[in-house]
């Protein structure tokens, strides 16, 4: 069978009846079997293929098991490979970065379409676990580094660089920016940025620059390599949401119209380190219902730094400790221990639906906790827009990393939450900002409250 013609096969072979690809290995003769899963060309989906042209970053944009990760292990591989075994490709010296060193090396080098899989036997590298590096037959090198720590970015150089999830990375602007300055080896340094998107500046930014090149695809591309019944589930359950076309299309969601946060604003209030707080609170919102499939219990944990007047109080959300637990006890101890690892003033919890069930419950975790319930009287956009006046002030700052509770604040516009589900990271976050800045400024503009 002529290359050709196994080409033109290409793009339904995989999703065949079983009697058509039978017919189709019969037609192989035994080295082209062998040869026949490397060839990455061959069964590659259009977006899993580098475009053509003078580019210096190509970034794949995809749904959940798109084929992104299979995509950027073969490039790097094109990019390492040689004619021969131990022939000198394009690239020898190649950075491998993900959010974490256990992501890196996990998924990257290690999982099931990371390099180890996709490489032949007589091209495969070999793996120096002390030194987190792959070396290839040919000389090739490839380090694995955590983009948690931009810093230990500022010496390495490569001539290739494959980013994975780079809009979830924590510090991605500060490790990107790393990354840049060392790509500088060889006559033509490329970058490949494997991700799901996300309202992140970052990633608009890179789509924005002129030197950049992208291939998109949703999940539902690469249905042929996903279980039996896996796109009929999340289908079901995410389609048509906003974190559905995030997850499943790929799609670079823009900022919801009416949002009371953007993400540029989010963007431009991340910090590295928290203050000495004066006071912490953990807030809770906790689901309504208790079965399988109910929403989440939004837990999420806020400082404030009490200097000046109330109207001077500056605050830092910390953690977003939010968990998918319908039993009570569960989401109970989560918040408890988090009342507990930042040695918090007070656990505030919205008990709209759950009445005195909710303090009952924290308190058979531990019955030595500063609890207070607070009641919804307003609607969720009333009363996140209090909140949303904080930030526009200037006066509420994130730790980097609160990726899940962005998301959510984005989708809150005035005409409602334009998000599936329930905004319970942003209810939570409401409760907590409310009571360490609200409740505190309306005491002080009322003298009989404060005995004046």
């Amino acid at each position: 069978m002529t290359p050709s013609a196994l080409k033109s096969g290409a793009n339904s072979i995989a999703s065949a009846p079983a009697s058509r690809q039978a017919e189709f290995l019969s037609a192989l003769t035994q080295d082209e079997l062998q040869a026949l899963p490397y060839l990455f060309d061959f069964w590659a989906l259009p977006h899993q293929l580098p475009p053509a042209g003078d580019w210096r970053t190509w970034v794949i944009l995809g749904g959940r098991g798109a084929g992104k990760t299979r995509a950027g292990a073969e490039w790097v591989r094109a990019m390492v490979e040689g004619p021969t075994p131990h022939a000198r490709g394009r690239a020898r010296s190649v950075g491998l970065v993900a959010e974490t060193m256990d992501q890196a090396r996990e998924v990257m080098v290690f999982g099931d379409s990371g390099l180890m899989s996709v490489c032949p036997p007589d091209r495969r590298p070999s793996w120096v676990a002390g030194r987190r590096l792959l070396v290839w037959p040919n000389g090739a090198e490839a380090q694995l580094f955590s983009a948690h720590d931009p810093d230990a970015l500022r010496g390495p150089q490569f001539d290739a660089i494959w980013a994975d999830e780079l809009a979830k990375w924590r510090k991605a602007s500060d490790a990107w920016d790393m990354l840049q300055f060392g790509l500088r080896l060889g006559d033509d340094p490329r970058a490949c940025v494997t991700t799901t998107p996300r309202r992140t500046k970052m990633l608009r930014d890179l789509l924005d620059r002129p030197t950049t090149v992208m291939t998109h695809a949703p999940t539902q591309a690469n249905r042929a390599n996903l279980a039996k019944g896996f796109l009929q589930e999340v289908e079901g359950r995410y389609g048509g949401s906003a974190l559905g076309r995030q997850e499943l299309q790929g799609e670079l969601l823009s900022d919801v119209a009416g949002a009371l946060w953007t993400v540029d604003e989010l963007a431009a209030c991340q910090v590295d380190r928290v203050p000495d707080f004066d006071r912490i609170v953990v807030a809770i919102d906790p689901p309504t219902t208790s079965h399988a499939g109910s929403d989440e219990c939004g837990i999420i944990v806020v400082g404030v730094v009490m200097a000046g007047s109330v109207h001077d109080w500056r605050a830092v959300v910390i953690e977003d400790a939010s968990i998918a637990a319908a039993r009570p006890m569960v989401w109970a101890k989560a918040a408890v221990e988090a009342y507990h690892r930042y040695g918090a003033d007070r656990l505030v919890a919205e008990v709209n639906q759950g009445g005195d069930m909710v303090e009952a419950v924290v308190r058979q975790i531990d019955s030595m906790v500063s609890y207070r319930s607070v009641h919804a009287s307003k609607g969720k956009v009333a009363g996140a827009e209090p909140i949303a006046a904080l930030y526009e002030q200037g006066r509420v700052r994130h730790l980097r990393g609160l990726s899940a509770l962005e998301d959510q604040m984005t989708q809150m516009a005035m005409g409602g939450f334009a998000g599936k589900g329930s905004p319970d990271r942003v209810d939570a976050l409401v409760w907590a900002l409310h009571d360490l800045m609200i409740a505190p400024a309306k005491t002080w503009l009322n003298p009989s409250i404060r005995g004046l």
